[in-house]
C-alpha cells in the first residue's frame, strides 16, 4: 500500500478558494473521517462533487466541496479527493494539518504527477509538458505544451521505436538461418527507415533553441555608451519608470531585467551598464556583467546618441558584431527629437538593421516593437509540436549518432549482430525520451522542478 499524500494545489495566500489534493489508497477514508455531508464519500460515485463541512471534534473548520475521483480514472491513477475551501492564510493550512494528523503525509515536489507517470497515466514527455504549461511565459509556448500533453509526440516516437525494434529482431532472426542464406528484410529498406528517423531526430534537436525561447522568453539586451538613452528606452518599452534616468554617466551599475508581452510573445528586456573605459570599481563590475548578458541574448539593441554624431557608436557596434557573430544586432539612432529633421532626412542608411527613434518622446517605438515581435516570431518558427528541452535534445542527438553507426555498419557489410546492436541502442535512447526506459536520477531531476501540489 502506497502512502496517502496531500498538499495545497493552488498558490498559498489570500484568494476566493483554495484546493487541497489528497491521493492514495486511504484518501477517501481519511477525508470521510473529517467530512460531514449528505452522504459519506466512501459511498460516492467517481467524478462527483459533494458539499459539506470539514470538522474536527465537533468544531467546524470550514464549509467546503469535496470532489471524488476513484482509481484508476484519476490524474494519479489512485483514489483522489480534492477539497475546495475558502482561500486565505489559515483555513487551508488547518485542513492540511488535520488530513496529515489522520494518516496522510505531505506530498513532495511533483509527487502527484510522478505517481501519474509511475501508474502509466502519462509518459515523461507529457510530464514535462505539464511543467511547461505551469511555467509558460507566452501564449504560443502554452499552446505548444498543451499539444504535447495530448500524446501525439509520444505516439510518433513509439511508432519509430517499434519499427527499429522490429528491424533489429528480423536482423537477429536471420542469424538463425545464416546457413540457408535467407534474408528477412532488405538492407536498403533498413537504411530508408534509419535515415527517416535520423532526419526527424535532428530536426527536433535543432528546435531546442526555439523551444527555449517559447519556454523562457525572447532575450533582448539594450547596450550602448553611457547617456545614450538605454534606461529611457527600457522605461518606455515597459511603460513605467523602472530604471533610474540621469544625465550623470554610469548611473546603471548593474543590469535590470523585466518582461514585456507583444501579441502573446514574451520579450525579456535587459538594460545594461554603459560601456566605456572607467576606473570606478563598481562600474567596471557592471560592465563585466554586460558581456554575460550579451552572450545569452537572442537580439542586441545598440543605442547611439544621434545628437552627438550618427557614427558615434560605430566602434562599439563593430566590436559587438565581431564578438557576437551569431546574434541579431540592431542599431538604434536615438534622440532624433534633438536633431533637425533636415539632418535626419539626409542621413545615409549605412546599416540595414538601423532604426531611428526618440526613446524619450516615444517616436519610432511602435516600429521597434513590431521588429521585436517579428524577430521573436521568426526565432520560434522551427518549433514543432513539442517544447524540446535539453534532455530531449541530448537524447535525440545520441539516437541520431547511434543510427549513423548502424548506417556505417550496413555500408561496411558488417554482420547483422553488429547492425542490430546499434539499432537497439537507438531504440533504447528513444525510449528514454518517453520514459519507456528510465532511471531514478532522471525522474528526481525532472520532478524537482515541479511545485509541491502538482
Amino acid at each position: 500500500m502506497t502512502k496517502t499524500i496531500t498538499a495545497l494545489a493552488t498558490p498559498p495566500g489570500v484568494g476566493g478558494i483554495a484546493v487541497i489534493r489528497i491521493s492514495g489508497d486511504n484518501a477517501i477514508p481519511i477525508v470521510d473521517s473529517c467530512f460531514s455531508g449528505k452522504i459519506k464519500l466512501s459511498d460516492a460515485k467517481s467524478h462527483t462533487v459533494h458539499y459539506g463541512n470539514i470538522q474536527y471534534e465537533n468544531r467546524i473548520i470550514d464549509t467546503v466541496t469535496a470532489a471524488v475521483f476513484r482509481s484508476p480514472n484519476s490524474y494519479t491513477g489512485e483514489d483522489i479527493v480534492e477539497i475546495s475551501c475558502h482561500g486565505g492564510m489559515v483555513v487551508a493550512s488547518e485542513i492540511i494539518e488535520l488530513i496529515i494528523s489522520l494518516g496522510a503525509v505531505q506530498a513532495e515536489a511533483g509527487e502527484f504527477t510522478k505517481r501519474a507517470f509511475l501508474n502509466g497515466k502519462i509518459d515523461l514527455t507529457q510530464v514535462e509538458a505539464v511543467a511547461d504549461i505551469i511555467h509558460s511565459l507566452s501564449v504560443p509556448g502554452c499552446m505548444t505544451a498543451a499539444r504535447q500533453l495530448t500524446g501525439e509526440f509520444t505516439a510518433r516516437l513509439k511508432e519509430l521505436r517499434q519499427k527499429l525494434l522490429d528491424i533489429a529482431s528480423l536482423l537477429e532472426l536471420e542469424l538463425d538461418f545464416s546457413d540457408e542464406d535467407i534474408e528477412f528484410t532488405n538492407r536498403e529498406k533498413i537504411k530508408l527507415l534509419i535515415n527517416e528517423t535520423r532526419i526527424y531526430c535532428n530536426e527536433l534537436a535543432d528546435s531546442y533553441k526555439s523551444a527555449e525561447i517559447l519556454r523562457s522568453g525572447f532575450f533582448v539586451a539594450i547596450a550602448g555608451y553611457p547617456n545614450s538613452g538605454k534606461s529611457t528606452l527600457f522605461n518606455t518599452l515597459l511603460q513605467r519608470n523602472r530604471a533610474i534616468v540621469s544625465e550623470i554617466p554610469g548611473t546603471t551599475r548593474d543590469y535590470l531585467e523585466e518582461m514585456i508581452y507583444i501579441n502573446g510573445l514574451a520579450i525579456r528586456l535587459t538594460d545594461t551598464a554603459g560601456l566605456r573605459p572607467t576606473e570606478n570599481i563598481i562600474e567596471i563590475e557592471g560592465i563585466k556583467l554586460v558581456e554575460s548578458v550579451l552572450e545569452q541574448s537572442d537580439l542586441i539593441l545598440i543605442i547611439n546618441d544621434l545628437s552627438i554624431s550618427p557614427d558615434h557608436s560605430d566602434k562599439l557596434l563593430q566590436s559587438i558584431k565581431s564578438k557576437y557573430k551569431n546574434s541579431t544586432i540592431y542599431l538604434l539612432q536615438n534622440k532624433i527629437d534633438k536633431v533637425e529633421s533636415s539632418i535626419i532626412d539626409s542621413l545615409p542608411a549605412e546599416y540595414d538593421k538601423e532604426i531611428r527613434i526618440s526613446a524619450k518622446a516615444g517616436v519610432g517605438i511602435d516600429s521597434l516593437k513590431e521588429i521585436l515581435e517579428n524577430e521573436a516570431s521568426q526565432s520560434i518558427d522551427r518549433t514543432k509540436d513539442i517544447l524540446v528541452n535539453q534532455r530531449h535534445s541530448l537524447l535525440l542527438k545520441q539516437c541520431s549518432s547511434e543510427l549513423e553507426n548502424a548506417n556505417s555498419a550496413i555500408d561496411s557489410d558488417m554482420e547483422n549482430e553488429i547492425i542490430a546492436i546499434e539499432i537497439r541502442s537507438a531504440a533504447k535512447t528513444l525510449g528514454e525520451i518517453t520514459g519507456d526506459t528510465w532511471d531514478e536520477d532522471v525522474l528526481n531531476n525532472i520532478f524537482s522542478r515541479f511545485c509541491i501540489g502538482k
